[in-house]
């Protein structure tokens, strides 16, 4: 079964491309990708189809009967409209062709996608073809009324060739159909690499890109070609989670390192596209996300559509029309409410005495740690005829009380509404097998987990493939001995493996103990290695002045590091938790499973007392010297 993006067709779509749309879905081979109706750069071709061992066919798709066609060549189609009227169009063919070499022209900058020397220099080095399905023909008319003459028979598809409700149809000769509607016709000796296929998707779909390493476009034997690196892309279920999160309320609930928020900026995006006139909110609980998400939005609308049209020295667009806050400095600054406030103001909106501003579409990140008042007043600002929700959450990651029924607190069920993901992209293996046995070991909720259902808790993670080194476990004498051993630890990672500064974040529970004044301790080490760094969390300003890449090792606090992912992190002090002052043990799970999966290669937690926490490492250190003694026996 091929992946269609979206999951499923509209529900405005013709008879005929909702069979073409399930046919292809049912008969094409796993790995086959199926885009439909796919803006590209201005175009929009009714279907493309992207599978490793084919290239790329892009069809249109008629429902034309014989009584519409009325005088055709190559280029023109005169044909009888509904009304009884002739109208003259461009040739359904031609139509194919135009789009498919607007998709070719597209990819053909891209020095990595084309051959470079031999007789197809600078053409696309996988087959691309068009073709055009007639859902309303059978191959008989095509005969009769002589049509194959103005159509290639091995360009088209007729009824009898998509529906298997027909006698005629067979899965093999839909996929020999498919496979010789190219241009240039040849097989791949090698079928298309997940990198490339990634590559098509970065170039063709500019809501998917992540990130790239992009090198200024450079000369190439007369041929000025882009040359890109190290893609990113949303992954598939990511992309069609975006594309098809559909209109009105939407919950997703997804694990740490899912690309939750990477689906929220560029659903926000997406709707700032669609509905320029749109005023859209995005909110979540703290300062840092808040501002790492208008990060990201500002990155993504500066993501030129045409990568030839990247220019360093363009001034920065920022966004019109989305507003990016954290919920008590949007009740502050845009609403000017106090939060004791709530209770009387949403008894007053209810009965229509009071005006605050509206939203067409509110996105909320974090919606776990929403209390059921803020997500009233929210519910109440969204304008009637949109009511554009969205809610991502991830249960594992509360760390504040708040009791759940989304359809008592926003008065919106979300019942059969909702999507799970539960692959995390973000930490290698090691991390997340590390952070979820910590999390089941310690956790209430752990008999809660893998309930799939809509009121359910916790979403065990499934990991990726991405592999990486164990997460190391620092013991200390005393604090300053801890930080050191940190420090040294920075400078290694910097200068033998080559990760940046501004890619390490070190996390802290609290900022003094009784015994050590935590943050001074921290910044003095850091200072004595030569290390330069910024305190997040050192207060608001600096909370709101974050910037990831400023070559700067980060300090923060685990609350505030939610949603904000590092190559490396590490967390210190870890002997302070849980924290005695806090009376919620949960919270203090919850605190480390965040801190841990903030890092996306290499974590390291240190300590230097002791603690629940630091026990149950010990045990871990244990366990690892007693493996390494039984390695070294066995050699």
């Amino acid at each position: 079964m091929a992946i269609t993006i979206p999951e499923t067709i509209r529900s405005s779509a013709t008879t005929g491309e909702r069979l073409f749309f399930r046919t292809l879905k049912t008969y094409l081979p796993d790995d086959y990708i199926v885009y439909f109706e796919p803006e590209i750069q201005g175009k929009r071709p009714d279907f493309v189809i992207i599978g490793p061992d084919l290239g790329i066919v892009v069809l249109e798709v008629k429902d034309y009967t014989k009584n519409t066609l009325f005088q055709l060549n190559h280029d023109e189609w005169h044909i009888v409209t509904n009304s009884g009227d002739q109208a003259v169009i461009k040739s359904p063919m031609k139509q194919a062709r135009d789009n498919m070499f607007h998709v070719v022209d597209v990819l053909k900058k891209d020095k990595n996608l084309i051959q470079l020397d031999g007789k197809y220099k600078f053409q696309l080095k996988f087959p691309y073809g068009h073709g055009v399905v007639f859902t309303r023909m059978f191959s008989k008319d095509f005969v009769q009324e002589g049509l194959y003459t103005v159509i290639e028979p091995h360009l088209c598809l007729t009824r009898d060739e998509i529906d298997p409700e027909k006698e005629g149809f067979s899965e093999e000769v839909l996929m020999e159909k498919i496979l010789n509607m190219f241009v240039v016709p040849f097989r791949l000796r090698e079928p298309l690499s997940l990198e490339d296929i990634n590559a098509i998707r970065y170039h063709l779909f500019p809501e998917v890109r992540i990130s790239a390493e992009f090198k200024a476009p450079v000369p190439y034997q007369d041929q000025l070609l882009l040359s890109l690196h190290d893609i990113k892309t949303m992954d598939l279920h990511q992309e069609n989670l975006a594309k098809q999160i559909g209109d009105k309320n939407r919950l997703i609930r997804g694990v740490a390192g899912s690309g939750k928020t990477i689906i929220l900026a560029s659903r926000a995006k997406m709707l700032s596209k669609q509905n320029p006139d749109w005023k859209i909110l995005i909110l979540c609980y703290n300062i840092s996300l808040a501002n790492a998400i208008q990060q990201m939005i500002t990155h993504m609308l500066n993501e030129p559509e045409d990568l030839f049209d990247f220019d360093s020295n363009v001034k920065t667009v920022q966004n019109q029309n989305i507003i990016v806050r954290n919920f008590h400095s949007w009740l502050r600054n845009d609403l000017k409410i106090r939060e004791q406030q709530l209770p009387e103001i949403i008894e007053k909106i209810e009965r229509k005495e009071a005006i605050l501003p509206t939203y067409d579409a509110v996105l909320i990140d974090e919606g776990q740690d929403f209390e059921a008042d803020w997500l009233r007043l929210v519910s109440l600002l969204i304008n009637a005829d949109t009511q554009s929700l969205l809610l991502v959450e991830d249960r594992a990651q509360t760390i504040y009380k708040r009791k759940r029924s989304y359809l008592q607190d926003t008065g919106l069920s979300f019942q059969g509404r909702s999507k799970v993901l539960s692959i995390n992209y973000r930490n290698t293996q090691q991390i997340v097998k590390f952070a979820w046995d910590f999390y089941r070991e310690h956790s209430m909720f752990k008999n809660k987990v893998v309930n799939r259902d809509l009121e359910g808790e916790i979403i065990a993670p499934q990991s990726t493939k991405r592999k990486g080194p164990e997460p190391g476990i620092l013991k200390a004498a005393n604090f300053f001995d801890e930080t050191r051993l940190v420090a040294r630890q920075i400078k290694k990672l910097h200068e033998e493996r080559k990760v940046s500064l501004d890619e390490m974040l070190i996390l802290y529970r609290v900022k003094r103990t009784h015994q050590y004044p935590i943050i001074d301790i921290i910044k003095r080490s850091l200072s004595e290695a030569g290390l330069p760094f910024f305190w997040i969390t050192e207060n608001d300003v600096s909370k709101r002045s974050y910037k990831k890449d400023d070559g700067k090792v980060k300090i923060s606090t685990i609350d505030s590091s939610k949603g904000l992912d590092f190559r490396a992190v590490f967390i210190v002090n870890v002997d302070s938790m849980p924290f005695p002052l806090e009376e919620d043990k949960e919270r203090e799970v919850s605190l480390l499973y965040i801190g841990m999966t903030r890092a996306k290669e290499y974590l390291c937690l240190s300590y230097s007392g002791e603690s629940e926490y630091t026990k149950y490492l010990d045990q871990i250190l244990m366990l690892r010297k007693q493996k390494r003694d039984g390695m070294e026996k066995v050699n």
